[in-house]
């Protein structure tokens, strides 16, 4: 009996003692480590934020784009499939509830467990007030002749009401647009990375990483097209609607007016006719349509002129998303630019 109750007092072995040591160890270790979101699932509205957000979250996850396709935000409907993917997303990531509409009322229903973040508010972007005048069309719908009703309506019987800020041209509003400034955009990727370090911790150096390198990359991109833009500056030239304000501040391109200043309202016979008449004074090269919207438009004012008309992707329509897509957007107005702008004739 005294042999076996030594035996039973007896401290473990190296051969016990080892398993349990490692087990201990593991338990420390996970105790110490930073919590990580299992799975971290991210949303993002459009192709170039979205971009930014893949860039960031690169080897660690990849972002849901909801607007795809040719699909403008300024008219997108959200899916019943987007918005159940929303509502478990752990982050979501937009320019603001003015540039995307679509997202005013989601947002007020999601749970408290989906973080939204407006790019448009963070720290550093820089906002243009939205310009107004005789060639950029004044937002006065309900006198520009039968297209619209006095409510604000289009004729084809949706609401389409412009209480948000990119399409409130009231003095001191602002313009929406703010991506295609790649200032901007390096703004939001240090924002980007923040929100998302708080998400999931474990990847927090990814993140800043990740964000530095885009960060160079944005700012070797800018350089890159303040180059190739350089014989187009101070070339006059009109939009079909004034989405380019952004970019066309950071390179020195000149716009002098816009078809419409509203996306989702058709222009009035009394607008095109304005704008015809008015290419010759305002010594236009170009006139540019965009893909989501009827280059006929652009063919009725440059009719009988000496505009040409051109194309111009605010949204990166045609781009194919993922992380080149911010680039691609970028690249794609400069060449839309240029082969309008210095072609001869």
């Amino acid at each position: 009996m005294r042999r076996a109750s030594q035996i039973r007092g007896r401290a473990p072995g190296p051969a016990l003692m080892a398993p349990i040591l490692a087990a201990v160890g593991l338990a420390a270790i996970l105790a110490a480590s930073p919590a990580r979101a299992a799975e971290l699932k991210v949303a993002a509205t459009i192709k170039p934020i979205h971009a930014l957000v893949a860039q960031v979250m690169q080897g660690v996850g990849t972002p849901t784009l909801l607007v795809q396709g040719a699909a403008s935000p300024h008219t997108y409907a959200l899916k019943p499939s987007d918005a159940a993917s929303l509502h478990h997303a752990d982050v979501f990531f937009r320019v603001s509830e003015n540039v995307e509409p679509f997202t005013r009322k989601i947002v007020e229903a999601l749970p408290p467990s989906v973080r939204t973040v407006t790019l448009a508010d963070a720290p550093g972007v820089t906002h243009l007030p939205v310009r107004t005048g005789e060639t950029f069309e004044p937002h006065d719908h309900a006198h520009e002749g039968g297209d619209h009703d006095h409510d604000g309506h289009s004729g084809d019987g949706h609401d389409h009401g412009h209480d948000h800020d990119d399409h409130d041209h009231t003095p001191g509003s602002t313009d929406g647009h703010v991506w295609l400034d790649p200032e901007n955009a390096r703004k939001m990727v240090t924002e980007i990375a923040r929100v998302l370090a708080e998400a999931s911790p474990a990847d927090a150096e990814t993140f800043k990483a990740n964000a530095a390198r885009a960060d160079a990359a944005l700012a070797a991109l800018e350089s890159e097209i303040e180059g190739d833009l350089a014989p187009v500056k101070g070339m006059p030239f009109v939009v079909f609607h004034d989405a380019f304000q952004y970019f066309e501040h950071r390179f020195g391109l000149a716009a002098v007016g816009s078809i419409t200043m509203s996306p989702e309202h058709k222009p009035s016979a009394k607008r095109l006719t304005e704008i015809r008449r008015k290419l010759a004074s305002l010594k236009a090269a170009c006139v540019f349509s965009e893909p989501q919207f009827q280059a006929k438009l652009v063919a009725a004012v440059t009719e009988g002129t000496t505009a040409r008309a051109g194309t111009l992707d605010p949204e990166g329509a045609l781009v194919e998303p993922g992380p080149a897509a911010y680039a691609s957007l970028l690249r794609n107005l400069t060449t839309g630019l240029k082969s309008c702008l210095l072609a001869p004739g």
